[in-house]
């Protein structure tokens, strides 16, 4: 099913309405689809280098939007379903606990996930479930989104077509690895 996805999402690019798709898609990609708008982006981009920083920043835009989507879902799912459950099993106490924790280092978790593979979408309901400022939750997913987008973009309206491959293989280790390099770094200068 998620290979269908796929490659129907892969399909739109060469459509004549693939702005609009790329609108819908980084939008409910960011609180419910499976699919990342890099995979409509990516082609959208190899056949019309010129508009590159346009495809970035409209998939920057929708997909910061779609978080706020996710943001609510959580927050407003969270009083409606998720506490009652919680108070059943006797574990409000633990998501208290773990929500204040999330929302200490929050903005890094929106950060991280806003630029890796990790699915963004987790983190956008979970931020909404703990409650996290939404000012922050915003301004960091916009920086997050767009780091990703725009590099993308930059790759690819730089080095063209064979700049693909490694895109699609290989810029979501590069970003993981960036952030552990960074992350590590904060941590041995604070203890150090």
């Amino acid at each position: 099913m998620i290979r269908k996805l796929y490659d129907l999402v892969l399909g739109l690019a060469g459509h004549r309405h693939a702005l609009w798709a790329l609108i819908l898609i980084a939008f409910i990609e960011s609180s419910v689809f499976p699919i990342p708008p890099d995979v409509l982006m990516i082609p959208m981009i190899v056949a019309r280098p010129s508009r590159a920083f346009l495809i970035a920043g409209v998939a920057t835009l929708a997909s910061v939007a779609g978080g706020m989507l996710g943001y609510y879902i959580g927050w407003g799912l969270m009083d409606a379903v998720g506490r009652p459950l919680l108070d059943f099993y006797g574990a409000q106490e633990n998501f208290d606990t773990l929500a204040t924790r999330f929302n200490d280092y929050g903005a890094w978790a929106v950060m991280i996930a806003g630029v890796t593979p990790f699915p963004y979408k987790v983190i956008t309901i979970f931020s909404g479930a703990t409650q996290l400022s939404l000012p922050l939750f915003v301004t960091v997913s916009f920086i997050a989104r767009a780091l990703r987008f725009f590099l993308i973009a930059a790759l690819l309206w730089r080095f063209g077509a064979p700049m693909r491959d490694f895109i699609e293989r290989r810029l979501g280790w590069v970003f993981i690895v960036f952030f552990v390099v960074l992350i590590g770094s904060f941590y041995f200068v604070r203890y150090l």
